[in-house]
């Protein structure tokens, strides 16, 4: 018989506290894998993501015009940027009507920093659809309720 899967709850947030994301992360081991990828954006932003394809995230926004959904190259994905502090703690796409989403683990208010394994990650070159498929493979899932699902779904 399968053991059910435990999991972590993490909380992260812009700086102001008006995009907050829940995180319940499989806890499968103490570290956290993330990933510093080398766009522009990211590297300007000092962004360094992290997901996990068993976990499952809530986005929760308090005052959506005050929140830039910037999308850049492909369109295929909304970095959520605060504008009153201008952190940008999540990144979300959805796929066939399934949002899916990493988070900026710089935005985590409760995870010692010593968690973190990070590596370089590099996409450029990528094709849209390869995109989307590793996406979807490997990037945490909204789970039913969040902000992005409901948005998506009405």
């Amino acid at each position: 018989m399968d053991s059910p899967i435990a999991y972590r709850r993490i909380h992260a947030s812009c700086h102001c506290g008006s995009v907050r994301v829940r995180l319940d992360w499989p806890q499968s081991g103490q570290a956290i894998p993330v990933r510093a990828c080398s766009c522009a954006l990211c590297t300007k932003h000092k962004a360094v993501w992290t997901s996990h394809p068993d976990g499952r995230f809530h986005l929760q926004i308090d005052d959506a015009a005050a929140v830039k959904r910037y999308q850049f190259g492909t369109k295929t994905a909304d970095f959520h940027i605060c504008l009153t502090c201008g952190v940008m703690p999540i990144a979300t796409c959805t796929i066939e009507g399934t949002p899916y989403a990493v988070i900026n683990v710089n935005t985590f208010d409760d995870v010692d920093r010593k968690e973190l394994v990070e590596t370089a990650t590099d996409f450029e070159g990528e094709t849209t659809g390869n995109r989307l498929a590793r996406r979807r493979r490997n990037w945490t899932p909204g789970a039913v309720g969040t902000l992005e699902h409901e948005q998506n779904h009405r």
